[in-house]
């Protein structure tokens, strides 16, 4: 229910920004819309903790905000070793380890390495995933664990893979 809610926040918050008109019947009737879009997305069944994941709270938030220097930096990066003939542009293929507890943190790893210029993720499965990267620079970057480290400090404890519990 609490992500039903939360949702609900959210979308009238949305259509607040994009309407800018504030007058009551256009506000009563973006609540409406609102309470609508919510009532069948619960109904459906797709209001949880991967499709709306308010657990993640402000850790997300600093990790967006870690995120984007790591994207300016590699679009940096990409953008010297187009320019510059003597920088390597030396394709590799890595396979790394997730140490996420859940599908939702594996993917926003695997979504993370894809935003990062130079890098893209090309399979995500059991605990692994595997990454073509333009630079071999690039790729041992990604081996450090950084990344991995702080998606799984923002994924926090939650609900463990089946295979884990047992």
């Amino acid at each position: 229910m609490l992500h039903a809610i939360s949702l609900g926040i959210v979308l009238y918050g949305t259509w607040l920004l994009f309407s800018g008109i504030y007058t009551p019947l256009l506000m009563g009737l973006g609540a409406a819309s609102c309470l609508a879009v919510v009532g069948i997305a619960h109904r459906m069944d797709v209001v949880d903790r991967e499709g709306h994941p308010i657990h993640l709270g402000w850790r997300a938030i600093t990790y967006w905000m870690w995120l984007t220097i790591e994207i300016v930096k590699a679009n940096i990066d990409v953008a010297r070793r187009i320019l510059d003939p003597k920088l390597p542009i030396d394709p590799v293929m890595v396979t790394l380890e997730a140490s996420q507890g859940s599908e939702l943190g594996q993917v926003i790893y695997a979504n993370s390495i894809t935003l990062t210029p130079g890098t893209v993720s090309i399979r995500v499965s059991e605990n692994t995933i595997l990454v073509h990267a333009i630079a071999t620079a690039l790729a041992d970057d990604l081996k450090s664990g950084a990344m991995d480290r702080r998606v799984t400090a923002m994924e926090g404890p939650g609900p463990r893979r089946l295979e884990d519990m047992g």
